[in-house]
């Protein structure tokens, strides 16, 4: 590696000067083109300051970080929503070379703790204490949930913001009663689960009471698969006051819905338009290619694993990160009039 000496020779200045440049001294005052020309060297000579040898033997000593899973193996493969969050965690930490755990919650042993690792991402909701009962790593960042904003990192999306695209959408292509799909947001403890609030939910019934198109009848609630969504949709086919559009809380039901709408030989969208959530894959392969509001996942879990190495770096201050969300109009809703 370069000496201070070599790259003062190179760049006609003194040793000291290059060695505040190098390391930010504040009180040293030299022309731009100088700092400039000090750095290049340094750079073309491969010399690395203190700064960034410290980091790097931080980052060396990071060996081990745990993810914890929400969803059960059958549940990531009918709702593809979370498995992209892990794979997108598990893509970042490879490159890394970060060994990587997996826990999920639901078979985590009682009497199991998990520690000695060096951080802790949790990929869903997961009750604060339930996660103290079975942890003890400090450095802990969630994923699609923010317990205490406080204490730990995040990475979120803001799903009322991502809802209202959905719905002023719909709205301003014309149409005049809209219905819900979606299904039950769920927070995690040990063998347990409880119902939580579902910002979708409750902004599209915000949005639909402002409008005064409220149909608390249009409202269909079940479970996040595939197949919840093609039974729901069955169910309101046979409202009497069908809606002319439906906004559908995630993809997979969707797609089920499609297959419901396609059985009783009602036409997308000519019949009834569609709005899903999340733009997984299938979404642009559907029956009807679906419009929908994409969520950068895998973004997701790679900001969560940047947010877990900064903070292991150093930082102390919690930060939440909020990923934006953007409407892709493809051919299961009508275009603006």
């Amino acid at each position: 590696m370069a000496t201070i000496k070599e790259i003062a020779d190179k760049s006609n200045v003194s040793a000291s000067t290059v060695s505040r440049v190098l390391n930010n001294d504040d009180t040293i005052s030299v022309q731009s083109e100088t700092r400039e020309r000090i750095f290049q060297v340094a750079k073309e000579l491969g010399y690395e300051t203190i700064l960034e040898r410290r980091l790097k033997q931080k980052q060396q000593t990071l060996k081990h970080v745990g993810i914890i899973v929400t969803q059960s193996l059958d549940e990531e493969i009918n709702d593809p929503y979370f498995l992209s969050i892990r794979q997108g965690i598990e893509m970042e930490l490879a490159s890394h070379g970060i060994r990587t755990v997996t826990f999920r919650l639901h078979e985590t042993e009682t009497n199991q703790m998990i520690d000695d690792l060096d951080g802790l991402i949790v990929v869903g909701r997961v009750k604060e204490m339930a996660l103290k009962a079975i942890s003890r790593v400090e450095n802990v960042v969630y994923i699609n949930h923010s317990p205490n904003d406080d204490l730990y990192d995040a990475v979120v999306i803001d799903f009322e913001k991502a809802t209202e695209k959905a719905i002023k959408h719909l709205l301003g292509t014309g149409y005049k009663s809209i219905g819900y799909i979606g299904g039950r947001e769920k927070e995690h403890s040990k063998n347990q689960k409880f119902n939580s609030e579902d910002k979708r939910l409750t902004t599209f019934e915000r949005l639909m009471k402002e409008q005064k198109m409220f149909d608390p009848e249009a409202v269909f609630i079940g479970e996040y698969s595939m197949a919840q969504g093609y039974e729901l949709m069955k169910k309101a086919i046979y409202m009497r006051n069908f809606p002319e559009a439906f906004f559908i809380a995630s993809d997979p039901m969707a797609i089920g819905a499609l297959r419901a709408l396609q059985e009783a030989n009602l036409k997308v969208p000519d019949d009834v338009a569609i709005i899903g959530f999340d733009d997984i894959e299938a979404a642009s392969f559907a029956s009807t290619p679906l419009t929908t509001i994409r969520v950068h996942t895998k973004e997701m879990g790679k900001t969560g694993v940047k947010l877990l190495l900064d903070r292991l770096n150093g930082r102390e201050l919690p930060l939440t990160v909020t990923l934006p969300t953007e409407l892709v109009i493809r051919e299961s809703c009508k275009k603006n009039k």
